[in-house]
């Protein structure tokens, strides 16, 4: 951790400065491949949230979705979080953040399911039930590489009779729940943890990138019915699996924009700046009849000045695109065949992030996936300009949304005795599982 935290302080603390710094206002950061983004906002007593201060930064020392440069990671964090900061100066009171919401990037996180079963000493489920179960199933063992930063439960079974929303006070004979469990490798966490210290700030939990960019983008029917978001940002290409109304699966790629950008730099030997340039105002996953006779531009890389024109057909930039468009979601489709959840996905897909902007990748994104499939953006927040509005933020504003709703994701219920975890991966889990439980329900 940073040695002093208060720094960037303008002003001495203040009852109303504490109040106003610590109950009323939330910061989300967003470290992504591409850019650093930071939300500040305040909990409304309309229940909602107001955005207060918005900053982004491009990114630096982060590469498809790993920090990869500590120094420079921290920089750009900075820097987004300086902005935010400046932008809400005065409801801020001239006092800095002092802790935040951080996303894990999703090919950081690992999704698990496991089920809990429990047998009922005797007949009604209690609270002594819990207590004594939950002590009686800490197992000790080795530590594993993962650390715990959700878990979702789901619906109850109680002698097999499933869809119960609340067991307690019901007489059974054998309770169970299923359980959502996403992790985070423990090296990432701490490299999170180290450049946000030292820009003087506590990290107050952390929520997987695809998780905060659904609950920003789905509305409740999506969440219901069975929903797919698929997070498209510059160095990865994150999976949210979103039924009956909660989280049930997370995966990543790693393909993103910037993987196209590439492809254009190299196909059509320009630089990687004009390879953008060329296609965020030019580009488009699919082809038109008009592109063979428009043209496009393209300054030839290492040339100082481009004097003359270098028109190339913009069916030869399309034809670069497409083809990584449609590799991307036939890594999505088979991840989701692979881990056994297409089943569960619904006829949904949300398609947000920055890179999910381009011209046509809708309609490609549906042939590929044989799904419906919309453009997400963030919902249901005040204060957002139109220029930080889009998909591009999505996730950054999901982590407000986190914070405010779904940050402690412990359910209202008592629990029955003897827990019997039939989980079908490692014994650390398990344990870690085992301890967020008795810690929290």
């Amino acid at each position: 951790m940073a040695q002093n935290k208060n720094d960037k302080k303008a002003v001495p603390p203040t009852p109303e400065n504490t109040r106003k710094n610590e109950r009323d206002v939330i910061a989300a950061l967003d470290i992504g491949s591409s850019k650093v983004c930071c939300f500040i906002a305040e909990t409304g007593a309309h229940g909602g949230l107001d955005v207060i201060g918005i900053g982004h930064q491009a990114a630096r020392g982060v590469k498809s979705g790993k920090i990869t440069d500590l120094k420079a990671a921290e920089h750009a964090i900075g820097y987004a979080v300086e902005a935010a900061e400046n932008m809400a100066r005065e409801r801020l009171q001239n006092r800095p953040i002092s802790s935040v919401y951080v996303s894990v990037p999703g090919t950081q996180a690992l999704s698990h399911q496991m089920d809990v079963d429990a047998r009922v000493t005797n007949g009604i489920v209690t609270d002594r039930d819990v207590r004594n179960a939950l002590s009686h199933a800490r197992a000790a063992g080795a530590h594993g590489r993962d650390d715990l930063i959700h878990v979702i439960p789901g619906n109850f079974t109680l002698d097999r009779q499933r869809g119960i929303a609340d067991p307690r006070g019901m007489k059974g004979q054998q309770i169970g729940v299923h359980i959502s469990a996403v992790t985070a490798y423990t090296t990432a966490l701490r490299n999170i943890s180290h450049v946000a210290a030292q820009n003087h700030l506590d990290i107050e939990g952390y929520c997987a990138a695809p998780y905060a960019a659904g609950l920003s983008c789905l509305v409740d029917d999506e969440k219901d019915l069975g929903c797919t978001v698929i997070d498209m940002g510059g160095g990865t290409t994150s999976i949210a699996v979103f039924a009956e109304g909660r989280l049930i699966f997370t995966a990543a790629i790693p393909v993103g924009g910037q993987h196209v950008t590439s492809d254009i730099a190299r196909g059509l030997t320009t630089s990687l700046a004009d390879a953008e340039r060329i296609k965020t105002l030019y580009g488009s996953a699919q082809t038109s009849p008009a592109d063979d006779a428009a043209t496009i531009d393209v300054p030839p890389v290492g040339e100082e000045e481009h004097a003359l024109p270098n028109y190339v057909p913009k069916s030869l930039l399309t034809g670069i695109i497409q083809p990584r468009i449609e590799e991307t979601f036939e890594l999505v489709r088979a991840k989701l065949v692979d881990s056994g959840i297409d089943a569960k996905t619904g006829r949904r897909v949300v398609l947000t992030g920055g890179a999910s902007q381009l011209s046509g990748l809708t309609d490609i994104a549906q042939l590929i996936l044989d799904k419906q499939v919309r453009l997400g953006r963030p919902q249901k927040m005040r204060g957002l300009a139109e220029a930080t509005g889009g998909p591009a933020f999505s996730a950054c504003a999901g982590l407000l949304h986190y914070a405010v709703a779904h940050a402690d994701e412990v359910p209202v219920f008592e629990k029955p005795q003897n827990f019997v975890f039939n989980v079908p991966i490692g014994g650390p889990l398990l344990q870690k599982v085992t301890l967020w439980l008795k810690e929290n329900w």
